[in-house]
């Protein structure tokens, strides 16, 4: 049978489907039908940053005009990234793989979501310039500051027992950043185990030497962290996804763009920009943010299991449930970056 032959009725439905289908297949894929992007436009994310980081890094690479609104929390470590995200009190956060162990194993409501890879060579071990200290060794019964559950507490354990020395055979002094630069400043600690800008200030205003940095201590995966409640909730969820995207070319763009990330920073930190290029012209490595891999769980995982062996934890934490790969399809499409 032709469709001639179909009643007249029958006969039109036909050829206006065939034509609909024509018109679509000379359209090509444009004129199909894509989901709509949703309306973010009455979404609020509270976002925890560090001086002079993802904030003035976001605007110095034209990813901050974002569909959402931003609230920028500064919270000066990751403890207070996820304490915070535990509370319900921030939505995203980042920190190093320190603080997550401690979480793990007090069960706190944080996930990780992504990871990213910064310079090792700014997490660094210093000693004060008129101190008779040239070695790791040199630090027994000495005054040394360092910031609880952060890199600096890991590889600070890492390197003092690389030396044949424990926690205890030092004086400890857990200290916020700022106020560790201000101990050191006043003469109150003989060294000082300090991340980012802080220990830059420290060797330009106060002389201080490095002893080691963190390289071949720390793997350079730094999680971003999320609060699940906003994982739930998929208005929120998109943002978070977005504001990945953003951050991931974000980093990217660091590599070729340093001087006017400087720039950007100085003006939010008040370090001078020429300390920051050298900071960066020094990295050991290119920045860059990605998503959860099996590597990075492991890596993880072999973090938690050094607090242990080292008595910092009261028993094992199991890492690998805080980590959340929904994100890894946004994160690894092309041109994402």
């Amino acid at each position: 049978m032709t469709t001639t032959d179909l009643p007249l009725g029958r006969r039109r439905l036909l050829q206006a489907a065939a034509a609909g289908a024509a018109a679509a297949a000379w359209a090509g894929p444009a004129a199909l039908a894509a989901p709509r992007a949703p309306d973010l436009s009455g979404v609020t994310l509270r976002v925890g940053t560090y001086k002079g980081l993802w904030r003035p890094l976001l605007q110095a690479s034209g990813q901050a005009d974002t569909p959402y609104r931003i609230d920028w929390r500064e919270l000066n470590n990751g403890v207070l990234h996820i304490e915070a995200i535990n509370g319900d009190a921030l939505d995203l956060g980042s920190g190093s793989e320190i603080p997550p162990v401690f979480a793990a194993r007090q069960k706190s409501s944080v996930r990780l979501v992504a990871v990213t890879h910064e310079d090792l060579n700014n997490q660094t071990t210093l000693a004060r310039r008129d101190a008779p200290i040239r070695s790791i060794a040199d630090l027994r019964g000495r005054r040394v500051g360092y910031v609880r559950a952060t890199t600096s507490h890991y590889y600070l354990a890492k390197q003092l027992a690389e030396a044949g020395l424990s926690f205890n055979d030092i004086q400890a002094v857990s200290l916020t950043p700022a106020d560790g630069l201000s101990a050191f400043a006043r003469g109150d600690l003989d060294a000082w185990a300090i991340y980012g800008y802080n220990g830059q200030l420290a060797r330009t205003l106060h002389g201080a030497r490095t002893l080691k940095t963190g390289v071949g201590y720390l793997s350079g995966n730094f999680p971003i962290y999320a609060n699940p409640r906003t994982l739930d909730d998929a208005p929120r969820r998109a943002a978070l996804g977005d504001l990945l995207q953003r951050l991931q070319r974000s980093f990217a763009w660091i590599n070729g763009n340093f001087l006017a990330y400087a720039r950007a920073q100085s003006a939010e930190t008040r370090v001078p920009v020429g300390d920051l290029v050298e900071l960066f012209n020094g990295r050991s490595g290119d920045y860059s943010l990605g998503p959860v891999t099996d590597a990075v769980v492991r890596s993880h995982q072999d973090v938690a299991d050094t607090f242990l062996k080292i008595g910092v934890l009261d028993g094992p934490a199991d890492v690998k449930p805080l980590w959340d790969r929904r994100f890894e399809p946004l994160l690894l499409r092309p041109g994402a970056a």
